[in-house]
């Protein structure tokens, strides 16, 4: 089996609970952030695709873009660090737990920077400590500082903080995969 096929496998067999979590929950949270067409990079299996409207997927895993399209929704290949995508095509980009896989971002993120049009939102999601510990695959570990830091040297405005499931917290860093760190953007011109 393929890395690739490993990862679709790993992104399958979530849990029901998981389901409900990001449904219920963490979508609707994470969609006050997003607006107008928007594109999701590292789109995995397509949750976010089927849940929301008007938004694209983009992935490096053939797998997992042959399964979104199985599902109907709209999921394309894309290249490492090149998106097949007009400049200003976007309103919104999400990358939900995509950074921290990436020992090099910055040129994925002026790719980014190219789609999004001049007053665009960018959310990033990087897992907290639980989930950083979870996955082998993870290159580089992001806090509130260094995800602000790498969102201003790539030309994008900070605009928010904020955690998931809940609030900040270590005591849930430290003990739920699910605990994420968000930070949403607007790009500059």
């Amino acid at each position: 089996m393929t890395d690739y096929d490993n990862y679709f496998v790993y992104l399958s067999r979530r849990s029901r609970l998981g389901e409900i979590y990001r449904r219920a929950w963490l979508y609707p949270r994470l969609i006050r952030h997003l607006h107008g067409r928007t594109l999701d990079l590292g789109c995995g299996i397509g949750d976010l695709l089927a849940f929301r409207r008007n938004t694209i997927g983009v992935d490096i895993n053939p797998r997992t873009v042959e399964y979104c399209r199985s599902r109907g929704v709209d999921a394309r290949l894309m290249d490492t660090d090149r998106l097949p995508f007009e400049g200003g095509e976007f309103d919104s980009v999400l990358m939900d737990n995509v950074l921290e896989h990436i020992e090099r971002p910055e040129p994925l993120l002026a790719e980014v920077h190219r789609v999004i049009r001049p007053g665009g939102n960018l959310l990033i999601g990087v897992p907290g400590t639980r989930g950083w510990d979870s996955d082998a695959d993870h290159k580089v570990r992001y806090d509130e500082r260094s995800l602000r830091a790498i969102g201003e040297r790539s030309g994008f405005r900070h605009c928010e903080t904020f955690h998931t499931p809940l609030w900040r917290s270590s005591w849930l860093d430290r003990r739920i995969r699910q605990y994420c760190i968000y930070a949403s953007f607007e790009r500059m011109v």
